[in-house]
């Protein structure tokens, strides 16, 4: 059945020994080690794996990953599952308008996919695989099966792009809707047939909607749709009711396979796959004609296929992408020629073809095109004006302030980058653009960031400036939109741009109106956002508008340690009052004994930090010395108790995900009946029993995903040496940044550090929107 659509000066490097007597380091404890770790271990007897949220995989590692590897560096993208608690105030009602205003951006999107012209000829002459996947296009166009494929012409000159449709936001829903108590009995009466475990009842029922159980009898596979579940638990479901029907080799099997991989290669930050890649990762799960099952995919419209034309790369045709190398060989194969086309013929550009989920494919689609409206609804005459209006408060700023209100006058994208510190120029645009009667707006990842945004401002800035983008998104924050559904704004900037997936990007730049300004800020050496995409790097890699780059530098030895690491080098630094310290350990036990020691006693002590203000910051959740463990820890010393509401006490601190990739710090006030009540930055949250397990951690231990965009006076790293394959430079850059007064790193990677920052950079994705930018808006010079 069709499936669901959906960067001081250079100093020498600094060696291992020398890393240890670069500034003072802790004196041996006469503590005992703490009690053995948690494992990581899943419980026996279940049938499929059920996750918590941040737990689909440990943090960013090295290596590349592919669809059936996802990028452990994304992290917390499915590690919700989608879990979104109701919260008392704004817990539930947040959570619900972010479901309306993702509704309201599918059907917009919806909207255009149906305006678009039919699919555009290309790649007349392809043949093997990328003919194969083509052929899905010529079935529609005859008629014969149904199925949404796009195929990307040749990068057009620059044209307007016309207004979408808008309209009033729809009102939030109470929640995501409960599936009926009959229709959860149905599915468990399946799932016990096949053997399933009936924890999936409910999510599948949620999921596969009405009919659930007839569903998953026509085509058991389906059950691959239920976050956690893999393919070989899928099998034997599979088997358990099909009998002798059930095989490899069965279109049903292929079809969810396919859909399946794409989800993973979401999870791992990918909005597309190259069709080799993905049927190689077919070909690794058993499915006999990877080429035929992604066809079948595709025609029963669980998939869509691109053909991407590339720009002639620079080290010529051997450094394309795969597929586009494989396409021109087989075209010279077919025609008879060297190289790939008959003599006197010009030669086809090479092509690129990737498979992708509709619903980040249009996302991405949507982004480019709201964000070329910006750029070019924005005129000359306009341009100009705003230039000589905007000047003096240009020419009362300096550097690289004046050079980003410059920009921001005269243009409607600009892309700005910098550190910490630079975050005072975004708000200086700001206040300049108030001062000259514009509405403003300036929106922060997360509450901390709205924070210290709020700072620059002072107390004088008007209510609502800055904001969360997620509360911008969902009208509980912000100034509102206007008639036509458009947010009433006439600059909007947003900070910690690196953390904007496709998705969420989408909705802000299909929310603004003609004419509006948009800046995007952030510090591009952080690790990159939890849910799809890679925005912030793609737009600075199309060059398609002004980039302004600080000159605003960290202050103090932890700003001049991590900007060396942003730029491959882990320098030594001075720090004379111990604002660096390194605490070399031996094992895990000892890691996290030192943890514990430097959070209760010698940060406070020696530091002035409070524990409640000091931040353990490890790679990933299991593992000797991961979250669980540390967290386990650091409980047992700073708040001992029984753990009575799920292993919860009051003034336990914790980390709440109120939705995918977002993590809100937080403290246990009490439990009751209505669930666990939680203090979130001031802001009072319940979270219902049933969502605590999949929504609330321990938060003493964070990854460095979950830390990105929150800052504490301390932090204190953890590098086991069990953790080093998950080091890169974006992880310790991110981790190391996420102290402003100090810094302790417990050092048990050895030369896996000075590795990782000087020859492990982010982990690439596979995305579209450099592409489809650069076909409606011109290379910015």
């Amino acid at each position: 059945m069709p499936g669901a659509r959906r960067r001081v000066d250079a100093r020498a490097p600094i060696s291992r020994s020398g890393l240890e007597h670069a500034v003072s380091t802790e004196p041996a404890a006469a503590e005992g080690h703490p009690g053995p770790a948690d494992t990581d271990a899943p419980r026996a007897g279940q049938g499929a794996e059920a996750t918590g949220p941040e737990e689909t995989g440990p943090e960013e590692g090295a290596g590349t990953p592919g669809p059936d590897e996802p990028d452990e560096g994304s992290g917390a993208a499915a590690d919700q599952d989608g879990a979104t608690a109701e919260g008392k105030d704004e817990g539930a009602s947040e959570a619900a308008a972010e479901i309306a205003a993702q509704r309201e951006l599918q059907e917009r999107i919806a909207q255009r996919k149906a305006a678009k012209e039919g699919p555009i000829a290309a790649g007349g002459k392809l043949s093997g695989t990328a003919a194969d996947l083509l052929a899905a296009v010529r079935a529609v166009e005859s008629g014969e099966r149904p199925a949404a494929v796009f195929s990307e012409p040749d990068p057009a000159p620059r044209k307007i792009v016309a207004e979408p449709v808008r309209r009033a936001p729809a009102a939030a829903p109470a929640g995501p809707a409960e599936p009926a108590v009959a229709a959860v009995d149905a599915v468990r009466a399946v799932l016990t047939e096949g053997g399933a475990p009936v924890s999936l009842a409910a999510p599948a029922a949620a999921t596969l909607g009405e009919g659930a159980d007839s569903v998953l009898r026509d085509d058991p596979w389906q059950l691959l749709r239920i976050p956690g579940v893999r393919p070989e638990q899928a099998d034997g479901f599979a088997r358990a009711l099909l009998g002798a029907e059930c095989g490899p080799d069965d279109e049903r099997r292929g079809r969810a396979v396919t859909v399946w991989l794409l989800e993973q290669a979401a999870v791992a930050g990918h909005t597309a796959l190259d069709a080799p890649l993905l049927a190689q990762a077919l070909g690794k799960r058993a499915v006999p004609d990877p080429d035929e099952a992604v066809q079948s995919a595709i025609a029963e419209g669980d998939a869509l296929v691109f053909q991407d034309a590339l720009e002639e790369p620079p080290g010529g045709p051997a450094s394309a992408p795969e597929s586009a190398r494989k396409t021109a060989a087989e075209d010279g194969a077919e025609d008879g020629s060297d190289d790939g086309h008959e003599d006197g013929e010009e030669a086809e550009r090479p092509v690129r073809v990737l498979v992708g989920l509709e619903r980040y494919a249009l996302a991405e689609e949507s982004l480019a095109d709201g964000l070329a409206r910006l750029v070019n609804s924005l005129s000359k005459e306009d341009s100009s004006q705003a230039l000589a209006d905007w000047e003096p408060a240009a020419a009362a700023a300096s550097g690289s302030t004046a050079e980003l209100i410059r920009a921001s006058a005269g243009h409607g994208l600009v892309l700005h980058t910098g550190a910490e510190a630079a975050r005072a120029e975004p708000a200086a645009l700001v206040q300049a653009a108030a001062r000259l009667g514009l509405r403003v707006c300036a929106a922060a990842h997360t509450v901390d960031g709205r924070r210290r945004l709020a700072e620059h401002f002072g107390p004088g800035a008007p209510e609502g400036t800055a904001v969360t983008v997620s509360g911008l998104l969902s009208g509980a924050e912000g100034p509102g939109r206007d008639r036509d559904g458009a947010l009433a704004v006439d600059l909007l900037v947003v900070l910690d741009a690196p953390q904007l997936d496709v998705e969420t990007a989408a909705m802000l730049a299909e929310s603004l109106p003609d004419g509006a300004r948009l800046v995007l800020s952030g510090d591009p050496s952080v690790l990159w956002s939890a849910g799809p995409g890679r925005v912030f790097a793609d737009l600075l890699a199309a060059r398609v508008c002004p980039q302004i780059a600080s000159r605003t530098p960290d202050p103090g030895p932890v700003g001049e340690l991590v900007s060396g690491i942003g730029v491959g080098e882990l320098n030594q630094v001075e720090a004379p009052g111990k604002e660096v310290v390194i605490v070399p350990v031996r094992d895990a036990a000892e890691a996290i004994h030192r943890a514990v020691q430097l959070v209760a006693d010698s940060v406070p002590r020696a530091i002035g930090v409070p524990s409640e203000q000091t931040q353990v910051i490890t790679p990933g959740h299991g593992g000797a010395a991961g979250t669980r463990a540390l967290n386990a820890a650091l409980k047992e010393r700073l708040n001992p108790g029984p753990g009575r509401f799920g292993g919860f006490d009051p003034d336990d601190r914790v980390a709440y995900a109120p939705a995918p990739g977002r993590t809100v710090p937080g403290r246990v006030v009490r439990a009751d009946a209505q669930g666990l009540h939680l203090d979130c930055a001031g802001t009072p949250v319940v979270v219902p029993q049933d969502a605590v397990e999949r929504t609330v951690r321990h938060g003493w231990a964070l990854t460095a995903h979950q830390a990105v965009g929150l800052r504490w006076p301390a932090a204190v790293v953890v590098l086991p040496g069990d953790a080093t394959q998950a080091l890169s430079r974006p992880w310790v850059y991110t981790a190391f940044g996420r102290g402003e007064r100090h810094l302790s790193v417990v050092h048990g990677a050895d030369a896996a550090l000075p590795i990782a920052v000087a020859e492990v950079p982010a982990k690439p994705r596979t995305t579209r929107l450099q592409t489809l930018l650069r076909a409606q808006v011109p290379t910015a010079q």
